[in-house]
């Protein structure tokens, strides 16, 4: 086995923890859920100085209706000089994520890709990044992608997660920033996963379990350096689109390296970068 081989294999050990451990949490999470609900039901209502309130969890405020496409209700400030330290070109935001993550109940049809493409810009705290969303090649993903983008789900969320070695990624999608957040509903199974396991620089595609392919949400991944992520017993990755500019901001980004992991497993970038606004249209 080459040096190289050896690489791709360790990290894709790595990968394949780190997925693990995500799983984990999100079970504990479902739980710790599941418990608020009961705990809420049991105290229905409660009657304050003659008037009563009902207590709602998160799962129990769930928007189902189709979102405005300007909608926004994150609060984003990014400091109004770039960093003064020359290693770190970004600005360094001041973010206010979401108190409480949209939650949606079901999964957006896959016809409202409408076999189009769309171009799908994202706002970040280090330059905008544009992609290329192509709703023939992976019409659920897409669906998915600009349905939340409409929403104003990611804005005011940050990148939780960078790998440098082995594989190149930027990990978006989270309104959490611990890797275990999402919209309140899964898809799958994997579509326009590349059959050679090579995702080229610029390419976006969606985050799962490891071996889970129906556990897609909200959470996507920038390649910013031609890498191979084998397969799983799921298959590949979904690959949604390609980014037509903005590479150089996630190239930016992972140029100043990932952190070593914090508490929920992750390995943020060390130059932090969030997103501001996002919007989308069809081509």
């Amino acid at each position: 086995m080459t040096p190289k081989d050896r690489e791709r294999a360790y990290e894709k050990r790595r990968y394949e923890e780190w997925q693990a451990r995500l799983a984990i949490k999100q079970a504990r999470a479902k739980r710790a859920r599941r418990t608020a609900l009961i705990v809420g039901s049991a105290l229905l209502t409660v009657f304050v100085i003659g008037g009563a309130f009902v207590l709602l969890n998160q799962d129990d405020s769930v928007d189902t209706a189709t979102p405005a496409a300007s909608a926004s209700e994150s609060a984003v400030t990014p400091s109004a000089a770039a960093s003064a330290d020359p290693k770190n070109p970004c600005p360094a935001p001041t973010v206010q994520p979401p108190a409480k993550p949209k939650q949606f109940k079901s999964v957006p049809s896959a016809s409202d890709a409408g076999d189009k493409t769309w171009t799908f810009a994202i706002n970040t705290t280090c330059g905008k990044v544009t992609i290329k969303l192509d709703g023939k090649k992976a019409p659920q993903a897409v669906s998915s992608m600009v349905f939340l983008a409409k929403a104003g789900y990611f804005d005011g969320t940050k990148c939780h997660r960078l790998v440098t070695s082995g594989i190149f990624v930027l990990q978006c999608g989270d309104p959490t920033g611990t890797g275990t957040g999402g919209p309140g509903y899964s898809y799958g199974p994997v579509e326009n996963a590349p059959k050679n396991d090579l995702y080229k620089a610029g390419t976006v595609a969606m985050a799962r379990q490891g071996g889970n392919a129906k556990s897609m949400g909200s959470q996507f991944f920038l390649v910013y350096k031609d890498s191979t992520i084998p397969s799983d017993a799921a298959g590949g990755y979904t690959v949604l689109g390609d980014i037509t500019k903005g590479l150089d901001v996630v190239e930016k980004v992972a140029a100043g390296g990932a952190a070593p992991a914090d508490a929920t497993g992750n390995t943020p970038p060390i130059r932090p970068v969030s997103i501001v606004t996002t919007s989308v249209s069809a081509d």
